[in-house]
């Protein structure tokens, strides 16, 4: 259920509902119980939501990824199970979710935050809580909810609840049901859609990639003569009055796969195709001319100086343009030696262009908090997100990450224009609307005058707080949980040696009786 709340389908509510039904089955069981129980529903998420990473490193390494993440979101369920019986404990085990989040978020190979909840929420009702805390605030609100759930229907099912007991108990669960619901409605009007740094003209490029099977230096070149013939494209429909004239220009990730810096041809092209749509434009590019590793560069190229700007990368997607363990992969799947070797980047780099100065994030980099907002506080007033989902084909993964481009937009209070090599791209609005957006494998220009804004969200001011804040309170929850529980097996192992005692002198009163009948019948 809780994958199935995931896009592409627009069933948000279903989260709470899996929560739910988790608080349900790992109530007032032991630690382990509740490990192995998360163990099993956590594969039952992750194996479905990731599939797709099969296809570009076989079909072992995502079992090995997608259990080392059920491992890590096991340890959530098992301190949940701790915390449980306590009072208040929808809230502790909500609490304890945004803990083990933020583990993930990190842990292991770098993080991997993909499967969040808060990133199944860009339809639903709380994802306007955003913009006061981030995605550990709308997760928290999700989960919270799905808890006071299972509490009132524990409430409800058991029979030894008298009225007034019944009545009194159901009191905790009706707030952690109804308290993050309403506050997300309540939140909407705080979520910023002006343009008070005024509007830009914005292009994105999705100029498609060839069939399989060419020869892989002549797909790349391929895929910079789409690019550049959909932006001639456009400009052709600009000069004829059709379409407006565009102020600055989005190319997806790994448009130019051909470095530019060593490969004349490609310069040529970008200059003369930048020229042609008289804009800046941001391109895609890996460049293999800067060190010994390649690295994944979003290029600032500008009509009549070429390359001005470079951001690289700077959270790479492990399986893909890094493989951690390659030995040990490539054991099990000889593919794994086809992976990546890029190099990182160390900071983020606002590219100006036109009236927008904009943050780049590049791909897999909009799944991280830090990154993003760090390319947010940089004086930045729109999101660029280029990305290259080709490899991925038609699943379910490019809908997974525009529901993320969705969650950035209300988070950060900002406009967020997403160019993708196959598909989808598209416009996104702060309030997280997506205005247009292309369909898979198919060449497309999208152009819309967007807002520009400069405010920072309170998310933005508080960074990292309220996660910690949340992390510290579990960690406090989780240790009362333990006295409390080790406090009952104490008490329950005194019960048992008072009982097993008051039986061994019943017993020992019964022989002694027994002996002195004995005597009085000699």
């Amino acid at each position: 259920m809780l994958y199935a709340s995931f896009p592409p389908r627009t069933v948000w509510w279903l989260a709470p509902v899996s929560f739910a039904m988790l608080g349900i089955v790992v109530y007032g069981r032991r630690a382990r119980a509740g490990f192995g129980y998360g163990f099993v529903w956590s594969m039952g998420f992750m194996i479905p939501l990731m599939y797709w990473t099969g296809s570009f490193v076989g079909v072992i390494a995502p079992w090995v990824l997608c259990s080392f993440e059920a491992l890590i979101m096991a340890l959530g369920t098992a301190g949940i199970a701790v915390v449980s019986r306590l009072r208040g404990a929808p809230l502790w085990a909500a609490l304890l979710w945004v803990a083990d989040e933020a583990l993930r978020a990190r842990f292991p190979f770098g993080g991997l935050p993909w499967g969040k909840v808060a990133f199944g929420q860009a339809d639903g009702s709380y994802l306007s809580l955003a913009s006061l805390g981030g995605t550990p605030l709308v997760g928290f609100a999700v989960v919270l909810t799905g808890f006071g759930l299972g509490a009132l229907a524990l409430v409800l099912w058991r029979k030894n609840n008298t009225e007034k007991r019944r009545a009194a108990l159901i009191t905790g669960p009706v707030i952690a049901i109804l308290v993050p619901l309403l506050a997300g409605i309540a939140a909407w009007p705080l979520v910023g859609t002006d343009a008070n740094a005024g509007t830009a003209t914005v292009a994105a490029i999705q100029g498609n990639v060839p069939r399989l099977g060419l020869d892989f230096d002549t797909q790349r070149r391929i895929v910079l003569d789409y690019h550049a013939r959909e932006t001639q494209l456009l400009a052709d429909e600009v000069r004829a009055g059709k379409v407006k004239q565009p102020q600055l220009v989005i190319w997806p990730e790994n448009s130019d796969d051909v470095d530019p810096y060593v490969n004349p041809d490609a310069y040529a092209e970008l200059a003369q195709t930048a020229s042609d749509i008289d804009a800046p434009m941001e391109v895609g590019a890996v460049v293999y001319s800067q060190g010994p590793q390649p690295k994944n560069t979003a290029i600032l190229w500008e009509p009549g100086k070429g390359p001005t700007l470079e951001y690289v990368k700077r959270k790479l997607m492990p399986f893909g343009e890094t493989m951690p363990w390659r030995s040990f992969f490539a054991y099990f799947d000889p593919i794994a030696n086809t992976a990546g070797n890029f190099v990182a980047g160390d900071k983020a780099v606002p590219f100006p262009m036109g009236p927008a100065v904009v943050g780049i994030d590049t791909c897999y980099e909009v799944a991280f908090d830090d990154v993003v907002r760090d390319s947010v506080t940089d004086g930045t007033n729109l999101i660029a997100v280029p990305t290259n989902n080709a490899t991925f084909g038609k699943t379910e993964m490019t809908y997974q990450q525009l529901a993320m481009d969705q969650e950035r937009a209300v988070e950060h209070g900002r406009s967020v224009v997403v160019a993708a090599t196959s598909g989808v791209s598209a416009i996104i609005d702060p309030n997280g609307t997506i205005t247009q957006q292309t369909e898979l494998f198919t060449p497309a220009a999208l152009v819309a005058t967007v807002p520009l804004r400069s405010t920072i969200t309170l998310a933005d001011r508080l960074g990292s707080w309220p996660e910690w804040v949340m992390v510290v309170a579990a960690l406090l929850a989780l240790l009362f949980g333990v006295r409390s529980n080790m406090y009952r097996a104490g008490m329950r192992r005194g019960a048992a040696a008072l009982a097993a005692a008051k039986a061994a002198a019943a017993t020992e009163r019964a022989d002694t009786a027994t002996s002195d009948t004995d005597k009085h019948d000699d």
